[in-house]
C-alpha cells in the first residue's frame, strides 16, 4: 500500500500534477488546429453567456439556439482573424454574435412590434433599475418589452441587468466609452418603465375585473 511506503520509507511516493485548465486563446488554437475535445471545451466554456444573450436580445428560444450554434461554426472558420491586442476570446465571439443577432433582428422586425409607438421621454424614471421596473410584472412581459427597445438601447439592458456585466465590460464589448453605456442604460430603464406602464394598462382595459363589471 502506498500509504504504508510512504510512512516505511519517510519519502512521499510521486505524485501527478493536476492538470491546468487551459485558457481561452489556447484552446481555440487547438480548436482551430482540429483538436475537436479543444472546441467542446470551448463551446462549453461560453455556450451559456452567447445563448442568453441572443435570447434576450431576441425574445426567442429558437433564434437563440440558431445563432449560438452559427456562433462556433463562424468561429471555426474566421477565428484565425483572433488578436489577444483587441480583447479576450469572449469578447471576439461576443462580435461574431452581436453581427447574428443584428441580422436576426432584421428577419424578425414585424415580431418585435410588440408594443406600438414610441413612449415619449419621461425624466421622472430614468434612475429606475429593472429589478424596480420587473416587480409587478410578468417575466414573459418585460422579455417582451426589452425585445421591442431600439437595439443600441437593448443592448446595454440586457447586458448590464440580464447578463450583470459591469459598465466597462459592456462598453468593451459595445466598442463605446463607459459614459454612452450610462446613458443609454438611463434611457432604456425609461423606455421600459413606459412600455411596461402601456402594457399594463392595455390589460387592464382588457381585464377591468370586478370594478368594471356592471350590476
Amino acid at each position: 500500500m502506498r500509504i504504508l511506503c510512504e510512512i516505511d520509507t519517510g519519502v512521499p511516493s510521486p505524485r501527478m500534477d493536476v492538470p491546468q485548465p487551459m485558457s481561452d486563446p489556447e484552446l481555440l488554437g487547438r480548436a482551430l488546429a482540429g483538436d475537436e475535445d479543444a472546441f467542446r471545451a470551448l463551446y462549453d466554456r461560453l455556450k451559456v453567456g452567447i445563448f442568453r444573450y441572443a435570447f434576450y436580445m431576441t425574445n426567442s428560444r429558437q433564434t437563440a439556439e440558431e445563432v449560438t450554434q452559427e456562433v462556433f461554426i463562424t468561429l471555426l472558420h474566421k477565428g484565425r482573424g483572433y488578436d489577444p491586442a483587441h480583447g479576450d476570446v469572449g469578447a471576439f465571439t461576443f462580435g461574431i454574435a452581436r453581427n447574428l443577432v443584428h441580422r436576426a433582428l432584421r428577419r424578425q422586425h414585424s415580431y418585435l412590434k410588440l408594443f406600438i409607438g414610441e413612449p415619449k421621454e419621461d425624466h421622472a424614471v430614468s434612475d429606475t433599475t429593472l429589478g424596480d421596473l420587473i416587480r409587478d410584472q410578468r417575466v414573459a412581459d418585460v422579455r417582451a418589452a426589452v425585445a421591442s427597445l431600439p437595439e443600441h438601447y437593448r443592448q446595454v439592458v440586457v447586458l448590464c441587468d440580464l447578463l450583470e456585466f459591469s459598465y466597462a465590460d459592456a462598453a468593451e464589448r459595445l466598442d463605446c466609452a463607459i459614459g454612452t453605456v450610462r446613458s443609454r442604460l438611463s434611457r432604456g430603464h425609461a423606455l421600459l418603465a413606459q412600455k411596461l406602464r402601456l402594457h399594463a394598462d392595455r390589460e387592464h382595459a382588457h381585464n377591468p375585473g370586478a370594478e368594471g363589471c356592471l350590476t
